[in-house]
């Protein structure tokens, strides 16, 4: 061996080459993740269909078990699945019922709305112009009709959405009866591939990031019906326009944490401030701030504390750089994803060090 080369590698300082090994295997481990988010990402229809199936596996489950008690697993499957569409049906007939015998209604409050809105702006404390309004209007007007076909493509477009929609949620549908009715066959039969002596990590994994995930599942939606109740009663007392379909708004807003709900209840503010005038729009912008601290203090707290041990700020790092990457969607798997890789870290170290048993 060189001596020069040996006193070089001395001469190195000791945090260096401890932060340089970190360093590249940092880089390893960030360019294994960018490749997985690249094939997700090519794979965007089936990654949103596979997580839309464990999402409704996750909420049918206890159903499906109890009903499992009196019939065969096939027969309990299927009336689950019954049910839950036609109460997804009920809520959309419900919508629209309610649209609809609102909307005379509703045009007349927001012709009125829209009048007092532009005096409140020509007053204090900003003093617009007259007619402003208006001309926002005729540029409006006149921008569609000068982009009328960039319209016609942008809805023709439309159609094609429409299919993709379809496909997933027909996938996500078939993968739901397959996880319902037999996944824990498939989980013994994926275990059964692996090399015996990596088995009962594999395992350990497994359990904790379905019961991290279902956890978190669950929990989202009890806090996203109490928030949708809140919300819905309020706005009824309130008389403003609009109070179921806002209210279902609001509840899947809530799944977005942090965020959905905000720009939900910002929603039914602009339908109050238009309807109602600006003291009830304001009344409404302050249930932001209750909704947001009974939603941050409370509901949390008691409801996903078992299945989600993240730091606020982790929770809204993971909104962010979820949207960015990958709009809504992202902003909505972000919190679940990053709660199931922690709590299974979590649980593989602790096995590791002995504090958890095997298997």
């Amino acid at each position: 061996m060189d001596p020069g080369a040996v006193g070089d590698a001395a001469a190195v300082s000791p945090v260096l080459r401890t932060a340089a090994a970190y360093g590249w295997r940092l880089i390893v481990v960030g360019a294994a993740v960018y490749a997985v988010f690249v094939a997700l990402g090519r794979f965007h229809l089936v990654t949103l269909a596979v997580f839309l199936a464990l999402v409704l596996t996750a909420l049918l489950e206890p159903v499906i078990r109890l009903l499992s008690r009196g019939m065969p697993r096939w027969a309990a499957v299927t009336v689950g699945l019954l049910c839950s569409a036609l109460l997804l049906f009920g809520v959309l007939s419900l919508i629209g019922a309610n649209v609809a015998g609102e909307w005379a209604g509703l045009r007349r409050e927001f012709g009125g709305g829209v009048t007092r809105i532009e005096r409140w702006l020509q007053g204090p404390p900003l003093h617009l112009r007259g007619g402003t309004l208006s001309h926002v209007q005729e540029w409006v007007s006149r921008f569609v009709s000068s982009h009328r076909g960039t319209v016609i493509s942008t809805a023709l477009s439309g159609v094609d959405r429409l299919v993709e929609v379809l496909t997933v949620v027909a996938l996500a549908l078939f993968c739901s009866v397959c996880f319902l009715h037999s996944g824990d066959r498939m989980w013994r039969w994926f275990g059964g591939q692996l090399p015996t002596n990596g088995r009962n990590p594999v395992h350990l994994a497994g359990r904790t990031a379905w019961t991290t995930f279902t956890g978190y599942t669950r929990g989202i939606v009890v806090v996203a019906a109490t928030n949708a109740v809140l919300v819905g009663v309020a706005l009824f007392v309130l008389g403003v326009p609009l109070a179921v379909p806002l209210a279902v708004l609001e509840f899947f807003a809530a799944f977005v944490p942090l965020v959905g709900s905000p720009v939900a209840l910002a929603v039914a503010a602009v339908v109050a401030l238009a309807a109602k005038g600006p003291i009830v729009a304001a009344v409404v912008i302050l249930l932001i701030v209750v909704i947001g601290q009974l939603e941050g203090h409370v509901l949390h707290p008691l409801v996903m504390s078992r299945a989600v041990r993240l730091h606020p700020v982790v929770v809204a790092l993971s909104v962010v750089c979820g949207g960015v990457t990958a709009g809504v969607l992202g902003a909505v798997v972000a919190v679940p994803l990053v709660s199931v890789v922690w709590a299974v870290f979590a649980a593989l170290r602790a096995n590791r060090a002995g504090t958890l048993p095997a298997g």
